[in-house]
């Protein structure tokens, strides 16, 4: 069974979805694109416990202290999926890749589009990069959390804006 919780963040309010076992399967921002309807949250658990890790982690990371998560993760979705978003969890903090680029890593650089849509679905934002995906011009294309958030966050990690 899944729980949640929402916590605050410089992006406004965040909201952590574990599975049962604890692992998070969901970090989703307010009127985020792709964003599952609530009821399949589960119910609102607010235990300090639960949600410690990913709550400490993401706190280090706004506060500039963390590039890397190593907290727990759960991904479902399909195979293809997956691949791409472990893939994006292997872009450094603080640099970009190109969808083309991502599609060369899964060896098929013809798959640029699929990537994207697989990026478009990741689940668990911020902890798994998708914002670190750029056009093949370096243009910043396409993010659930809209496109102001992205640039945010990459200027963050470029050092060029705190928050």
């Amino acid at each position: 069974m899944k729980r949640h919780t929402v916590i605050d963040s410089p992006y406004g309010p965040l909201t952590l979805v574990a599975d049962a076992d604890g692992a998070l399967c969901g970090l989703y921002m307010a009127g985020q694109r792709h964003r599952p309807p609530e009821e399949g949250f589960g119910p609102r658990d607010d235990h300090p416990s639960t949600f410690a890790a990913a709550e400490e982690q993401l706190s280090a990371y706004f506060a500039g202290e963390l590039t890397e998560f190593t907290v727990e993760l759960a991904l479902s979705g399909t195979p293809f999926q997956r691949n791409v978003w472990e893939r994006l969890a292997r872009i450094p903090y603080g640099e970009t890749r190109t969808y083309g680029e991502l599609a060369e890593t899964l060896g098929n650089p013809q798959a640029s589009r699929a990537v994207g849509l697989a990026n478009g679905r990741n689940p668990i934002g911020i902890i798994i990069p998708c914002h670190r995906v750029v056009g093949a011009d370096g243009s910043l294309t396409g993010y659930g959390g809209g496109l102001d958030r992205k640039r945010q966050l990459l200027d963050f990690e470029r050092g060029t804006a705190l928050f």
